[in-house]
């Protein structure tokens, strides 16, 4: 099987291990869906009192809302990706029998990301989305153009939130348990993704800081360019650049894990 080939194989593995668990699916539909509604209700009376807030009117806010939940299961903002099970194969000592396979341990785990990605994506994300903007006045653009950048969007977003988890995930080659760094970083990446409230609205200095940090790759700019609000290339430009430097340095990184630091348990 030629190397394409089996990273394919690999990611078409992982949308189909996902895709056994349809109770789990099902809850993960009702959660996001219920969860959606609080922030829904939340944002309406938040935008009532400050119309236009963060640029947004409240249509648009709407639609950001149930983009958000479309895409927190998608790309692992609050965990659930690939990470728990790598840094678990890494404190065991499991991760030799990866370094062991005919195949790059980076390009072997981003493939199954991808393929859980897409998964959560089709299963979990566009039904809560479809729900949300149905039930409630909604931003959509008509324009098929929109539509095709944010997928465009979404899977650099893809490219970036594993950059960011694969570092964590290579962070128990050092520590006993990574548990705790991967709790921090993933509360980190729930407000600087613009979860809780777009980036837009923080103000001076912190707003600037954080919309330049790559969690902002993951929410905000797929939320501004399916509502206008920003340039697609340029959104492209930098969630592209973000995912070379992450990608670039769990490169480095588990170059140096694999030369240097002995797997516990192993």
């Amino acid at each position: 099987m030629g190397t394409g080939r089996l990273y394919v194989a690999v990611a078409a593995g992982g949308f189909r291990r996902y895709a056994t668990y349809r109770t789990a699916t099902a809850a993960g539909v009702f959660t996001n869906t219920v969860f959606g509604l609080v922030i829904v209700c939340t944002y309406q009376a938040l935008w009532e009192a400050k119309p236009h807030l963060g640029g947004y009117d409240q249509t648009q806010a709407v639609t950001y809302v149930w983009l958000g939940q479309a895409l927190l299961s998608t790309l692992a903002i609050g965990g659930g990706g690939i990470e728990e099970e790598l840094m678990e194969r890494i404190r065991t000592g499991d991760v030799a029998v990866d370094l062991y396979r005919p195949a790059d341990l980076q390009l072997w785990w981003l493939a199954a990301d991808l393929g859980r990605a897409c998964f959560q994506l089709l299963g979990r994300g566009v039904l809560p989305f479809a729900i949300g903007t149905f039930w409630f006045p909604a931003y959509l653009p008509s324009d098929a153009g929109t539509w095709a950048a944010l997928l465009v969007t979404v899977a650099l977003a893809m490219l970036v939130g594993f950059g960011i988890r694969y570092l964590l995930a290579l962070s128990a080659f050092w520590l006993l348990d990574g548990t705790g760094i991967a709790r921090i970083a993933w509360l980190a990446g729930y407000f600087c993704s613009g979860m809780l409230l777009p980036l837009n609205v923080f103000p001076g200095t912190l707003g600037e800081v954080v919309r330049a940090l790559p969690w902002s790759s993951l929410l905000q700019a797929p939320a501004d360019v399916l509502l206008g609000r920003a340039d697609p290339l340029a959104t492209w430009l930098f969630q592209g650049a973000w995912a070379v430097v992450l990608l670039g340095a769990g490169r480095l990184t588990q170059s140096a894990a694999t030369r240097r630091v002995v797997v516990q348990g192993g």
